[in-house]
């Protein structure tokens, strides 16, 4: 499902909900989650999951193309992990 497929979704299920105001309630969630990743902080969705950063320590890769190494420098990256609820109606389909 991608995003526009989220708006149209929900704007078809609440009719006294318009396509725009759909969007934005949208984009809101998505952009406030956002910025707790970029504050290091734990998103917690009872029943859906969880989101959180993994730190992948700076490594020596190489270059596929010229077998060159190369330093790839350490990061942070995004990681969700599905909860209970959710693995269990997925896993009954």
């Amino acid at each position: 499902m991608t995003k526009s497929e989220l708006i149209a979704r929900l704007a078809a299920r609440y009719s006294q909900l318009v396509a725009k105001d759909a969007e934005y309630t949208v984009k809101m969630i998505l952009d406030a989650m956002t910025q707790s990743l970029v504050k290091a902080q734990r998103i917690e969705i009872r029943g859906f999951g969880s989101f959180g950063l993994n730190h992948r320590p700076a490594r020596v890769g190489r270059n596929p193309k010229s077998g060159e190494k190369v330093h790839v420098p350490e990061k942070y990256v995004p990681h969700f992990k599905a909860g209970k609820e959710l693995r269990e109606r997925v896993d009954q389909k």
